[in-house]
């Protein structure tokens, strides 16, 4: 019988945003790529160390084959892809199946792996993903990885607005202000907000959540800049898609960093840098470059 990947929740995740290949990269950028491949063969039995993704992974796979399977989705060339195999191996994680297309974007190739996640440090890539409509995120190397201590439990935080929900309130805030933002949300409280890039994933770990006799949990949170009243249309979007989070977070401006490193998420999205930065002081973090914040920032 062929293999399917039908059903389970799959992750796709660049050899970069799995390993810290920070040095590699350097000598990449600097030397070029025969200098990179050189390094990379030489180093083959050298295990890479653990990137900002790899405690995610190693909690996901602990789910087993049947429910989660990671590839690695790289634009690495296959020699260096030897030893993200050979590493993955050493570090006890899993991974049977990737991808490298030697310096094209990989993307393209989500659709067949009928991925639910794309990390990936190329923001290019992420943002390919993104119009694929494929949830991604561009990882950050240099990120904490603090939650890694919740050994049977994977924390995963969402921001709402361009992430888990269209950006539509969001564009309204951007255009009118603060107040207008309240206002259009207060009168569409029982409208439920359009969904956002990140709906899929949160469907997969809720139904990942909701299957019994797994050694490992999962507990999500929405962390958003929302306040009361702004609150309710948010939670009612979710009652309205039968998805329920643990955890909810309305800050209303408030630093998103020292809440994130109370609630110890082994990853956080968010669409907005300055949220980004703040998170991955703490947290593994990701930025998802959509919605109209970002074509702000662009254009600015």
């Amino acid at each position: 019988m062929p293999y399917s990947v039908e059903g389970k929740l799959v992750v796709a995740i660049s050899s970069r945003a799995l390993f810290d290949f920070e040095e590699e990269n350097r000598v990449f950028e600097k030397d070029g790529e025969p200098a990179y491949i050189a390094l990379q063969y030489a180093r083959l039995d050298v295990p890479a160390r653990q990137g900002v993704a790899f405690p995610l992974v190693k909690k996901l796979l602990a789910f087993g084959p049947g429910r989660v399977e990671v590839v690695v989705l790289s634009k690495n060339d296959p020699v260096s892809g030897l030893r993200v195999f050979r590493s993955a191996k050493q570090a006890g994680l899993n991974i049977e199946r990737g991808v490298f297309t030697r310096g094209r974007s990989p993307y393209q190739y989500l659709d067949p792996l009928k991925a639910n996640l794309f990390l990936s440090a190329n923001e290019n890539d992420v943002m390919g993903a993104l119009q694929a409509k494929v949830p991604a995120a561009r990882v950050y190397p240099e990120s904490a990885q603090a939650a890694s201590r919740h050994a049977d439990e994977v924390r995963i935080a969402f921001d709402g607005d361009a992430v888990l929900f269209s950006d539509e309130a969001e564009m309204v805030y951007q255009r009118d202000g603060l107040d207008a933002f309240t206002k259009h949300e207060t009168a569409n409280a029982l409208r439920p907000l359009p969904p956002g890039p990140f709906k899929p994933l949160l469907e997969a770990l809720h139904r990942l959540q909701s299957e019994k006799n797994a050694s490992v949990k999962i507990r999500t949170a929405l962390v958003t800049a929302r306040s009361a009243p702004a609150h309710e249309r948010a939670v009612r979007t979710l009652m309205e898609w039968n998805i329920a989070v643990d955890e909810a977070m309305f800050l209303g401006g408030l630093d998103k960093g020292e809440f994130l490193r109370s609630f110890e998420p082994d990853f956080y999205f968010d669409d907005q840098r300055g949220h980004v930065d703040s998170a991955r002081a703490f947290v593994a973090a990701g930025h998802v470059p959509f919605g109209v914040a970002n074509i702000v920032k662009k254009a600015g």
